[in-house]
């Protein structure tokens, strides 16, 4: 199938072809022609799989055959996409821009962590396209900078993510600024009980697509376990790279602190590496996954920030340093590789303390996963389980399966933990910070994202870039 066939217009088509993309992924094949029939959709697709492609080329079409009148001598925001993180948001205003280089539409990304007076005067301008995150939304609302009384069409991206970062009550806010008649697009890698409800209250006799088996992993990744002591991790961890001459590795870990330190020992060992997660500036996220698309770093570590918002050409190794403390996220985590037509390798070095981790993995995979093992480096049988340190930003409990503590996170694992002094967006915290998304709000992780859907150049959306 091309994309010609789903009844794309010529200045998509164009703009298509200038990139190389001729045939659309499976997702893209099932929602384009729902969202240009107008239908609400709810869909879920594994990571990778073109996601952004399937909603941002129907929605520049419609808005490109129907141009809207200005509302007060400007334009109105006709389109909004919300996303959780800002680099998500970065990525799919670059899709919008590509995909829209034949089509008069102006659009414009908004996020915290940089000035908001900027967006503001952009804002003036007028705007067909909105990409934001919810609490820089929610900030140029209140400031009156933003009018979503005109919205025709929403997106609300990496929903099941929204709701484990907490952003539950941003969205019903959002909600409650855009006109009860619109067209409303739900994506997410996972249906939850959770989200399944607020669809309910979001959609309209939505249309369902679903293209891979829920909470699975692509085919096209090699899974392997290797059982090792904690205080071994990162000794093993730098002989595979150096035996097996990794060149470009993801690794994973459950805290910023631990992401650091991480981070430094490999240095120290003569691997260049970097670390990203939320305590970091954008500048600082922005340099350190140029500088691993480049190759000028060999290993880039990640808290969960990264679980769903990495997109990175063939990126052949993910390492799992420390097992995530919810199931779903290990899917995520290793979704990094395998994208689309691609193959790659996820390794997870796992200590007695995280043996029931694995085995939650395993059941929700519903299958094992292979053990491997490297002499030498074989796990004392005397140490036993302890519970996992989460940081200083988890909730205290009693131990449960794997030696965690009960509680010890919030819905979403240890990467999407809170600081004690945090709550909701509605001000409950007492004392307000700075979380992913940037704007003044209490802490919380968040995940980048990297929006489209392929490896392959036959495929609209999956681009590696330095962003």
């Amino acid at each position: 199938m091309s994309f010609d066939s789903l009844g794309l217009s010529a200045e998509i088509l164009r703009a298509l072809s200038e990139k190389g993309y001729t045939e659309p992924t499976p997702v893209q094949q099932q929602a384009i022609p729902y969202v240009l029939q107008g239908r609400d959709i709810m869909a879920s697709a594994q990571t990778g799989t073109g996601k952004t492609a399937a909603f941002t080329l129907p929605i520049l079409q419609l808005l490109g055959q129907n141009p809207a009148p200005s509302v007060k001598g400007r334009r109105p925001v006709r389109a909004l996409i919300l996303t959780p993180t800002r680099e998500l948001a970065a990525q799919i205003g670059e899709n919008v821009t590509e995909y829209s280089t034949h089509i008069s539409l102006r659009s414009l990304v908004v996020f915290g962590g940089v000035s908001i007076n900027p967006q503001m005067l952009k804002l003036r301008g007028g705007v067909d396209v909105l990409i934001a995150t919810p609490g820089r939304l929610l900030d140029l609302a209140q400031q009156r900078a933003v009018d979503l009384s005109a919205v025709e069409i929403l997106v609300l991206d990496e929903a099941d993510r929204m709701l484990d970062m907490g952003f539950i009550h941003d969205i019903r806010r959002v909600m409650k600024l855009l006109p009860a008649k619109r067209q409303s697009l739900m994506f997410s890698a996972t249906f939850s009980d959770e989200i399944k409800a607020l669809a309910n209250g979001l959609l309209d006799n939505p249309a369902s697509v679903e293209v891979a088996r829920r909470n699975t992993a692509s085919e096209q990744i090699t899974q392997f376990a290797h059982l090792v002591d904690k205080k071994r991790k990162r000794e093993l961890l730098s002989y595979m790279i150096g035996h097996h001459d990794w060149q470009q590795v993801l690794v994973f870990t459950r805290t910023k602190h631990g992401a650091n330190h991480l981070a430094e020992l490999l240095n120290k060992d003569g691997i260049t590496s970097a670390a990203i997660h939320g305590n970091k500036s954008q500048g600082a996220r922005t340099r350190a996954l140029a500088d691993f698309k480049q190759g000028k770093i060999r290993v880039l570590v990640a808290t969960d920030i990264a679980a769903r918002g990495l997109d990175i050409d063939l990126l052949p190794h993910v390492v799992n340093y420390e097992l995530p403390q919810v199931a779903e996220d290990y899917v995520h985590r290793i979704g990094r590789t395998g994208r689309a037509a691609a193959t790659g390798e996820a390794l997870s070095l796992v200590c007695v303390d995280e043996l029931g981790l694995l085995r939650d993995i395993e059941r929700l995979l519903k299958k094992p996963i292979p053990r491997i093992a490297l002499p030498g480096y074989e796990p004392d049988p005397t140490i036993k389980a302890e519970p996992i340190q989460q940081g200083r930003g988890s909730r205290s409990g009693g131990p449960s399966r794997g030696g965690a503590p009960r509680g010890a996170a919030p819905r979403g694992g240890a990467g999407y933990s809170r600081d004690a002094n945090s709550g909701g967006r509605d001000g409950r915290a007492p004392e307000r910070r700075r979380d992913n998304d940037g704007s003044s709000r209490p802490a919380r992780s968040g995940a980048p994202r990297r929006a489209a859907g392929s490896s392959s150049s036959s495929y609209a959306g999956n681009r590696s870039g330095n962003k």
